[in-house]
């Protein structure tokens, strides 16, 4: 029996029978060749940003989930790099957006241009006709510009002079912001927030991977180097097998009393539905980069910071801010106060 999630993003909840049972099939013909190749993508991703094996798993399972990713950082801690080298091992077609204040939604999404050789106006394609957007960034430029990118995000589509017009498939945004105690930056909506799947962060590299970083090969140089392991295809077809990955009834349970917990206090607001089903999806992303045939407590708890602290209002502070002591995110007092069996 096939067991699928219900995907926020499609205009229906239900797909034929056949229909699930060839993706059902296609997608256990296909596994095992799809493991070896994310656990190649995982280790060349591994070897150009060092000492981040959690956070590039947390991002490689948003992208086959078909969500947006959202890094933040200090500047130079390797958010750039991170998702460069994903849209290279990806091997999907690419795009940078350095955002600036000065930036006007045009230049992310197109505009008409008049042609006077065929004297009417004509649709110029943005930066953001691409399989993989790299908004670099983001929280530089204004609310208005980053708003431009809402309908992108979640309808997948561009309307501009009461035209629509479709963006490629699949579609993914990861954007990189700088903490709001810098100069200079413009606090993401929550509306915006909340069109990311996941949110991470990098933090400083180990003394160890520090040591590598001095004495190997720039990182820039190593990017150069990487070749598609993926490509739309497969990317695709991780996409159906993630949706097949079953939640058992008790896993659902404990979700859903996670997801309880955070409605329950006065501090910030609980998670929406939206972010409810969000958090599923990861975590079937999540179980299955790790070869699971269905999600585990533990898949549920890998992902939940990562999809909820960013909905629940939490504000990325670095660590020398905090005097160099981690803080406790919302989740993670969450987590810790709410039991897996009862």
């Amino acid at each position: 029996m096939s067991h699928a999630a219900i995907d926020p993003d499609s205009s229906t909840t239900s797909q034929p029978a056949t229909q699930l049972a060839d993706t059902a099939a296609l997608s256990a013909a296909d596994y095992q060749h799809n493991q070896q190749k994310i656990a190649q993508l995982l280790g060349q991703l591994n070897h150009i940003v060092l000492d981040k094996p959690q956070a590039i798993k947390l991002a490689l399972s948003g992208i086959l989930a078909g969500g947006h990713l959202l890094l933040q950082d200090l500047p130079g801690m390797g958010k750039t790099t991170l998702a460069q080298g994903l849209a290279q091992l990806l091997g999907l077609s690419f795009n940078r957006v350095q955002f600036t204040n000065d930036m006007l939604p045009a230049d992310i999404l197109g505009m008409s241009i008049f042609e006077q050789k065929n004297q009417r106006f004509e649709f110029r394609p943005g930066p953001i006709f691409t399989q993989l957007l790299l908004a670099d960034e983001i929280n530089r430029s204004s609310p208005k510009t980053q708003s431009a990118l809402l309908e992108a995000m979640e309808e997948r589509q561009v309307t501009q002079d009461g035209q629509t017009y479709a963006l490629p498939q699949p579609f993914f945004v990861i954007a990189t912001q700088n903490p709001l105690q810098q100069a200079g930056v413009y606090p993401l909506p929550e509306s915006q927030l909340d069109r990311f799947l996941l949110c991470i962060s990098l933090g400083y590299p180990s003394p160890a991977a520090e040591r590598e970083l001095l004495q190997g090969q720039d990182r820039r140089e190593l990017l150069k180097g990487l070749s598609a392991v993926l490509d739309t295809e497969a990317v695709l077809l991780a996409q159906q097998g993630v949706k097949h990955v079953y939640v058992a009834d008790v896993v659902l349970d404990y979700l859903q009393r996670l997801v309880a917990k955070t409605r329950a206090s006065s501090e910030y607001h609980g998670l929406s539905p939206r972010g409810v089903l969000s958090l599923q999806r990861a975590a079937q992303a999540y179980a299955y980069i790790s070869g699971h045939q269905e999600v585990a407590p533990e898949d549920i708890q890998a992902v939940f910071a990562a999809v909820t602290d960013h909905r629940l209002g939490q504000r990325f502070v670095p660590a020398h801010v905090t005097g160099g002591q981690a803080m406790q995110t919302i989740a993670q007092r969450i987590l810790a106060e709410v039991a897996v069996i009862v």
